[in-house]
C-alpha cells in the first residue's frame, strides 16, 4: 500500500461500519457512533481508477 509497512498493517486492522462509514477499532462488536452491529473489515489493497 504506502511507504510503512507497520502503519498499513495497523490501518488494516480497523473495521468500517456498513451505516454510518466510521472508523472502529480492531474487534469492535459494534460502531462506536451509530451503535450498528454489521461492520466490515477494511480493504487491503487500493482499487486503481478507471
Amino acid at each position: 500500500m504506502g511507504k510503512f509497512p507497520i502503519a498499513d498493517a495497523e490501518i488494516s486492522r480497523t473495521y468500517i461500519c456498513k451505516r454510518c462509514k466510521a472508523r472502529n477499532r480492531a474487534g469492535a462488536e459494534m460502531c462506536r457512533k451509530c451503535g450498528y452491529t454489521s461492520l466490515r473489515p477494511k480493504r487491503k489493497e487500493v482499487r486503481a481508477k478507471k
